[in-house]
């Protein structure tokens, strides 16, 4: 393996981050063919019905593909679905050799376009920046190996861990520069999942509102209403995107409250959480940001279903009379704790970022 070879697939990791926000339910993936160490084609997976990456690179590349060396984020994808397999595409191409990142973890491909591009004579390697490539698609395979979306949610708090005024004040704890940050976790979210207590409280839209991000790329929003005390006018339903209400009842007064689903599973006489999440997962959801307050934010934590929290603590104190991060029951022994590890630390205008992830995630 030679340094160029990290620097191609380098770039092809960028060029699958042009499809973050877009490509959803698929991977994001991109591709770079090099040819006598010269990039002649490139390309990523935009949007679901469109071509791959590794098409788009070929076509941009055109007849001098042939004997060049193809960098692909993800192992190419060897079925039909909404477009031809790609693998096919870079034999009938006379490809030489084909570097991959990672397996695609879906099981209609794992594994199996290695030895079909090794038995039409190209050379292949796969592992180059492996966790790379899955650190951009943590949500497309915790689909695929579990069933379910990758779980983030986001909060915002003071120094002392406060999310709002024991009078439910919370605009606004952190900085404008945290709220623009938050746009980018909406923006990649296939959806945003809130409660029906938050929506009443604070009445939020919960879109995305980034200059370039066009309305039908909105992530669907999902409120838990566990007995439909929604009213009908709240702004988190006029907006552009898909509303999922999951609720233990199934009709509404309102007959404009569409898509409802009733869940039969109860706990403390609200929806199943981790029946809700499953749900998403058939609906081919990756990723999902909540934005909640302590009580929902605690039941996920309870029941060990958050993968990833985005902590912004802004440099201030609210007092041991504020309300918490997270709702949950005494601890009794430090074994009980929740045990999350630091993925990443930054400053955000003037507040702290922290990315905590579970430990043995995925």
């Amino acid at each position: 393996m030679k340094k160029n070879d990290i620097k191609y697939m380098s770039l092809s990791l960028d060029l699958a981050k042009k499809g973050i926000n877009t490509c959803m339910p698929n991977p994001r993936v991109g591709c770079v063919i090099v040819k006598d160490d010269k990039i002649i084609g490139q390309g990523w997976h935009n949007q679901t019905g469109q071509s791959h990456a590794e098409v788009m690179a070929l076509n941009d590349a055109g007849e001098n593909a042939v004997n060049s060396t193809v960098y692909i984020t993800l192992e190419p994808c060897t079925h039909t679905g909404n477009t031809p397999p790609c693998v096919n595409a870079l034999i009938e191409a006379k490809v030489k050799k084909v570097f991959f990142a990672m397996n695609d973890p879906n099981p209609k491909v794992f594994g199996n376009s290695k030895e079909l591009l090794q038995s039409s004579g190209i050379e292949v390697e796969n592992g180059l920046l492996e966790n790379e490539s899955k650190e951009i698609n943590l949500g497309f395979l915790k689909r695929m190996n579990k069933g379910v979306p990758f779980i983030r949610t986001k909060i915002a708090a003071s120094l002392d861990g406060r999310t709002a005024l024991k009078n439910g004040k919370s605009q606004w704890i952190t900085s404008e520069e945290s709220r623009k940050d938050v746009q980018k976790y909406r923006a990649r979210s296939c959806g945003i999942l809130t409660s029906i207590s938050t929506i009443l409280a604070d009445n939020p839209s919960l879109n995305v509102r980034l200059n370039d991000f066009k309305n039908e790329h909105q992530p669907k929003r999902i409120i838990l209403d566990s007995n439909l005390r929604i009213v009908g006018d709240e702004n988190i339903l006029k907006l552009p995107g898909e509303k999922y209400i999951y609720s233990l009842k199934k009709d509404h007064n309102e007959s404009q409250i569409r898509n409802i689903i009733r869940t039969t599973k109860e706990i403390e006489g609200r929806v199943s959480l981790l029946d809700v999440i499953k749900d998403l997962g058939v609906e081919e959801m990756n990723e999902i940001l909540i934005e909640a307050g302590s009580i929902l934010n605690g039941a996920f934590l309870k029941q060990n279903l958050i993968d990833e929290i985005v902590l912004y603590l802004a440099p201030c104190f609210l007092g041991d009379k504020a309300r918490g991060i997270f709702d949950l029951p005494i601890l009794h022994e430090m074994s009980e704790k929740y045990n999350f590890k630091i993925n990443d630390i930054d400053q955000i205008g003037p507040d702290i970022k922290v990315i905590l992830r579970k430990i043995e995630n995925v």
